[in-house]
């Protein structure tokens, strides 16, 4: 019996030291493995933020090369239209972003999320879109600049006020790299609008060469971004809500405020 004991016990002893030895070398295996998938996607990060600055600043540079002195002159003297844009762009879209996230009581980290969309001032895409549809893209430029302009007091004190709702929030948003990234959007359009002043004949070519470019690094960043990602990314309904009516909402509201103020061209 005693015998028999002590081979219980000593069977007992050397099947939990395997079973330790055997979960520290699966511990070690995750740890290394885990330690891999983040080096690499804190290095495919790098690599898309680096592909994107450049892209902007080609994309930027190209959509300057459209402009028209003399029609961003006209536009400044008589500001209807700028000044309806602002009124759209800091006014309806920060409280149709605040109130949908009060709606749908996202967290306050999707909340802040949505505030900073609809707090920040017009990007790329729709001046890449008045293009396509062959809109006014010295007035389309001209409201994105100056709504960039503006977003660099603008956007920080919006944030600040709407983010007081929610708890914990107040300080979240990284200012300061907000006001940077908004500055060096500014600079390659700058260099677009000199060269279709001094060198018109250029501009075409950049324009084309430009567009060529963003489209094919659309689908470059698209597949990089999958790759980083790796694992399917789900959001909550609300999130997926807000999403898809801020924009609808966004439309809408800017549409009816430029038709009740004649704003037709």
């Amino acid at each position: 019996m005693g015998l028999m004991n002590m081979t219980e016990d000593h069977y007992s002893v050397v099947s939990q030291s395997y079973d330790y030895s055997l979960l520290n070398i699966t511990s070690e295996n995750i740890t290394v493995h885990g330690g891999f998938l983040s080096l690499f996607s804190s290095a495919m990060d790098k690599l898309l933020n680096g592909f994107s600055i450049i892209i902007l600043f080609i994309t930027m540079t190209s959509l300057g090369c459209t402009l028209d002195i003399g029609k961003i002159r006209d536009h400044f003297v008589k500001p209807k239209g700028v000044a309806i844009a602002m009124t759209a762009q800091f006014g309806i879209m920060p409280l149709v972003a605040f109130c949908l996230a009060k709606v749908f009581q996202l967290e306050s980290t999707e909340a802040v999320t949505v505030l900073i969309c609809g707090c920040c001032p017009g990007g790329n895409l729709s001046n890449i879109l008045s293009l396509a549809i062959q809109g006014d893209m010295n007035l389309s430029i001209v409201m994105t600049t100056c709504s960039t302009v503006m977003a660099l007091v603008a956007m920080p004190f919006l944030l600040y006020m709407y983010c007081q709702s929610f708890h914990g929030m107040e300080f979240a948003v990284p200012y300061v790299g907000i006001i940077i990234s908004l500055i060096t959007i500014l600079m390659p359009c700058a260099i677009g609008i000199s060269i279709n002043h001094w060198a018109p004949r250029y501009s075409q070519i950049i324009l084309k060469v430009g567009m060529r470019i963003w489209i094919t690094a659309c689908v470059a960043i698209g597949v990089l971004s999958g790759i980083a990602i790796g694992e399917m990314v789900v959001f909550s309904p609300q999130l997926m809500a807000v999403s898809c009516l801020m924009p609808f909402l966004g439309f809408l509201l800017g549409y009816i405020l430029s038709t009740i103020l004649r704003q037709n061209a």
